[in-house]
């Protein structure tokens, strides 16, 4: 993880600016964070120092169960806050976020803006509005699975978790977050390839066409 200094983080500022987000200003203890693939934003049941906006990239939640077991649950993109949910619980179970893209976001320290950002009504209505889209997309992610076919799904999480035009997410990740059986996730990911929408090359895909793999994504969004 990389934090911005001096001129760097003052024209990162700049050129992307979420004042408009506030009714105060929040620059002046603001951070610029960057993370590369894989580095971990936020230790599961570790409670973070930061509110995190994500101005750039893309980042994975995880959560460990009592039996061990760890599972994808969901995605964070460009422009949603993370952490958002330990600034309004006192007591909340952190789950881990993982980025999958290098991801930069801007870090308002807790401890400084806490009482600042719970009194802010502006602040508060652009939260209350992301938890709402955020839940929204979670109950669509479920009946998604219900009422469409693995390869639209399956092209929509190839989607989100592609990094520069590679795909690379364990298969047993996948089959769990998406709920089939491993046996139909390699049937279909050769489809995929024989339509040569993706190539295999070791245990990475390439993708060789993202119109084709837009499409089947589009269908779950009803656009």
């Amino acid at each position: 993880m990389e934090i911005y200094k001096a001129s760097k983080k003052r024209l990162y500022v700049e050129n992307h600016s979420i004042e408009h987000l506030f009714s105060a200003p929040v620059e002046a203890y603001m951070e610029v964070h960057e993370y590369q693939r894989d580095d971990w934003i936020i230790q599961e049941g570790t409670r973070p120092d930061f509110l995190y906006y994500v101005v750039e990239g893309k980042a994975k939640i995880y959560i460990t169960h009592q039996n061990g077991k760890v599972s994808l649950i969901n995605f964070i993109n460009a422009n949603e806050f993370i952490g958002e949910m330990e600034l309004l619980h006192d007591v909340y179970y952190t789950k881990g976020i993982q980025a999958s893209t290098k991801t930069i976001c801007f870090a308002l320290p807790m401890h400084y803006y806490r009482r600042q950002l719970m009194e802010d009504a502006k602040f508060l209505r652009e939260l209350t509005r992301f938890l709402s889209v955020k839940a929204t997309q979670m109950a669509m992610k479920y009946t998604q699975s219900l009422a469409f076919p693995l390869e639209n799904r399956l092209a929509d999480f190839i989607l989100q978790t592609a990094d520069n035009g590679i795909y690379k997410e364990k298969h047993v990740t996948v089959c769990d977050y998406l709920g089939v059986s491993y046996r139909h996730l390699l049937h279909v990911l050769t489809q995929f390839c024989e339509k040569q929408y993706l190539q295999k090359e070791g245990r990475k895909y390439h993708i060789k066409q993202y119109d084709a793999l837009k499409c089947l994504s589009q269908a779950l969004k009803n656009k």
